[in-house]
């Protein structure tokens, strides 16, 4: 008896264990979608997606749908760095797919970003992006 709880407790710490680590690693791919954005970052910013990625927002002309690394890529790091604070809200993952909330906070609006990630080949990458911007 003491020895099948010993190996279930091995066996759902090591599950705690490889899901912490992929939360670190969606972690830090949002970081650089986040940290590129704040310092016009082109170069760090890329890291975060996957070539293909979409971006989908809505704006007063209505629906668009855009390449994200086409849409970021006319950042220009010699700009100063962004009036800006950054948060991620919330990380959900279910096995090699996740879900960032990301919450960007300017002077007078706040964008809430939605992160679709998918772990390609080790790796987490995002694929799709949508965001709505939020008066203050």
């Amino acid at each position: 008896m003491l020895r099948a709880f010993f190996f279930v407790f091995l066996l759902a710490s090591t599950v705690c264990q490889a899901q912490e680590s992929d939360y670190q690693l969606v972690a830090q791919t949002v970081n650089y979608y986040l940290e590129g954005g704040t310092n016009n970052d082109y170069e760090t910013l890329k890291k975060a997606f996957h070539e293909t990625a979409t971006m989908k927002y809505i704006t007063k002309d209505g629906y668009k749908e855009v390449n994200a690394l086409e849409f970021f890529s006319g950042m220009d790091a010699s700009k100063p760095k962004q009036n800006r604070k950054t948060r991620i809200a919330d990380i959900t993952i279910s096995g090699h797919a996740a879900n960032a909330r990301l919450e960007i906070d300017y002077p007078t609006f706040t964008f809430i970003d939605y992160m679709n990630l998918l772990k390609i080949d080790g790796e987490w990458k995002v694929v799709n992006k949508i965001f709505y911007r939020k008066a203050d």
